[in-house]
């Protein structure tokens, strides 16, 4: 394989999930969200869906009331991801991936995810007013969006945009919005440093396979400005919050 091939296939190589979560959280998270056999659940701005397959296994698909699921995402290299880990863990007859843009979505489901999408819908409240179309009655939303832990660094704000509150307000605009708070957590700095550092290692170890490639000062360059506005501009600063949500 050429080396410009296995760079792009890298760039999440060593990642689970593009969020930062431990298995643990993931677990406890998969618990609150409470899937019930033949349910169905959909996971808008998917990735590659790893979160969503283990939703739809916890739910249960043997039997006539299997769980199914749908995952949406933009990204036909992610999507084709999870249709063969779909496929390693036969559960390809009953999750599909789907491109498509998360906001246009309409078709309603018993458990939602959405986890750091908000951006796609145009921010965290439109994405709540958005997202109450497509949660059933009864049903659950997993949300995950982002929060300033303490007073952004201007860096920071540049980063992530304007339209970040601390969690209290994130809280709050739950409340506003007609959401009933089920779960509450946030990524604690272990999953965040683990999150950054996996983000960047398959592509480091590109690197350091490959540093000849024409290629390589150009990787090289944006690894180390991620890295270095990791630790100096937002690590402490931006937290990643996991609400469980009933409308």
């Amino acid at each position: 394989m050429r080396s410009t091939d296995h760079l792009a296939t890298s760039r999440y190589a060593r990642m689970r999930w593009n969020t930062p979560l431990s298995e643990e959280h993931a677990a406890l998270l998969l618990r609150r969200l409470d899937v019930r056999p033949g349910a169905r659940v959909l996971d808008l701005g998917c990735g590659w869906g790893e979160l969503l397959l283990r939703a739809v296994a916890a739910g249960g698909v043997a039997g006539p009331v299997a769980t199914r699921g749908v995952g949406v995402d933009t990204d036909e290299a992610a999507l084709a991801r999870g249709r063969a880990l779909a496929a390693g863990r036969s559960l390809n007859r009953h999750v599909a991936f789907v491109m498509g843009e998360a906001a246009a979505w309409h078709e309603p489901a018993d458990r939602v995810l959405c986890i750091g999408s908000a951006h796609a819908f145009g921010g965290t409240g439109a994405a709540l007013d958005a997202l109450a179309k497509v949660v059933r009655p009864g049903g659950r939303l997993l949300f995950g969006t982002a929060y300033w832990q303490r007073d952004p660094t201007a860096a920071a704000e540049q980063i992530f945009g304007a339209d970040i509150t601390d969690l209290a307000g994130l809280v709050e605009t739950t409340r506003e919005r007609g959401w009933r708070m089920l779960h509450v957590s946030t990524a604690d700095q272990r999953e965040w440093d683990d999150f950054e550092s996996t983000w960047l290692a398959g592509r480091q170890e590109w690197l350091l396979t490959y540093p000849q490639d024409p290629r390589a000062a150009q990787v090289r360059a944006e690894l180390d400005d991620r890295l270095r506005q990791y630790v100096s501009d937002y690590r402490g600063v931006v937290g990643l919050a996991y609400l469980v949500l009933g409308h």
